[in-house]
């Protein structure tokens, strides 16, 4: 449990850490995670988004020692999934279930088959205000930003942007903002952006081209998960405008699995083939490294190579495991190559080019495929892929 914080005057940060979670829908949170929920006191009193199920009684046990969590008069719910919305059933029936839950039209449909039950659901959508004394709440659908019934709530005299899973990070450390933790917290909202929200990219395009319109003047943003963005707001936006253009940058990524060290050899010499034309390069054993973090490295790389062994006439588990997760966040933008080793069958490179195909990856090379352990001329034709690759990549960006 943390004590409630005061963000501005009247407006609580109230929700809950979570230290010992470790894996969060295949996405690796070495560092924890929160569950960020927001408590507006005035002349009616607003929840703003729950917690997790389990971390329910510590949402209230914070709300309480603000006020009776009975004062709540409504609630809004900007997205559904469980990790902010587990915690409603139990909030309602402390606060009285006929109290209203403002949400999307979509959240409202989800939040019923969620609990199979219907509660005081008020939709709203783009363009709607909630006033409430002193107050103004606005609403701004981000269909898809990641859920189809996400949105944003808008705090207007505040200019207070609680940004649902939007800006947020997975990090449960001891700081709250990013004036206290610094440049320090912007590797975890790439990685976030990248295993989250990447696929979405040209919905991020859209929405940062809608706020703009909007011209909203925004002095904080509250994310549902990991530190509040209230010194350079601004720094956190600028970053989703870079990652969403999924612009490609002077940088390969090779990943491999190898089954008795012939393709790790193979990615080796691809790596030395990049390194020697001066292009960035990160080797990467998939044994090794955890998807989320691969995924990371692939956010704003300009080319990837994949080496797998024959298996069973397939690629190897954990390349299959890796590729699949990739392939779900549509990375864009891309030179790609194969590679691997065989034993008698040898079909990994064709089934890498054509996942490669699948996420329109431009595929520069057939690829390179070695029976057996390569020898020094096999080594060096997977040097001279490496060179192809990085000289393509050079081309590109020229």
């Amino acid at each position: 449990m943390y004590k409630p914080i005061e963000i501005a005057d009247g407006v609580f940060s109230v929700g809950c850490r979570d230290w010992d979670i470790r894996d969060f829908h295949g996405y690796s949170t070495y560092e924890g995670t929160t569950y960020n929920a927001f408590l507006v006191l005035g002349e009616k009193n607003v929840l703003i988004d729950t917690v997790k199920e389990h971390f329910g009684d510590e949402l209230l046990a914070n709300i309480s020692r603000i006020i009776d969590p009975k004062l709540i008069d409504i609630v809004i719910s900007n997205h559904t999934e469980m990790d902010h919305s587990g915690a409603i059933p139990k909030l309602m029936h402390k606060i009285g279930e006929d109290k209203p839950i403002y949400c999307s039209k979509m959240g409202a449909k989800n939040l019923e088959a969620h609990f199979n039950r219907k509660f005081n659901f008020q939709v709203v959508g783009t363009g709607d205000t909630l006033k409430i004394g002193n107050r103004t709440f606005s609403f701004l659908d981000t269909k898809m930003l990641h859920w189809p019934d996400s949105m944003f709530t808008y705090l207007v005299e505040d200019a207070i942007l609680f940004s649902s899973d939007a800006f947020g990070q997975h990090y449960a450390g001891d700081m709250f903002f990013d004036d206290e933790i610094g440049d320090e917290i912007m590797p975890h909202a790439r990685k976030y952006y990248a295993n989250i929200l990447n696929h979405f990219s040209p919905r991020v395009q859209a929405l940062l081209k809608d706020v703009a319109k909007l011209n909203l003047k925004i002095d904080m943003i509250c994310p549902d998960h990991g530190i509040l963005w209230r010194e350079n707001p601004s720094k956190i936006i600028d970053a989703y405008d870079k990652w969403s253009r999924q612009e490609p940058t002077r940088k390969v990524v090779v990943l491999f699995d190898s089954m008795w060290k012939s393709t790790a050899k193979m990615a080796q010499a691809i790596t030395s083939g990049v390194e020697s034309e001066d292009v960035n390069v990160r080797l990467m054993n998939t044994r090794k490294w955890h998807r989320s973090d691969i995924m990371t490295e692939v956010l704003d790389a300009g080319a990837i190579a994949v080496g797998s062994p024959t298996l069973n006439n397939n690629i190897f588990p954990v390349i299959a495991d890796v590729m699949t997760y990739i392939k779900g966040l549509r990375p864009q933008n891309m030179l790609a190559a194969a590679f691997g080793s065989y034993g008698w069958s040898g079909e990994a490179v064709k089934i890498l080019n054509k996942d490669f195909e699948e996420m329109k990856l431009t595929i520069i090379d057939p690829g390179v495929k070695i029976q057996y352990v390569p020898d020094e001329a096999d080594l060096e034709r997977c040097f001279e892929l490496g060179i192809k690759l990085a000289k393509t990549l050079k081309e590109k960006l020229s």
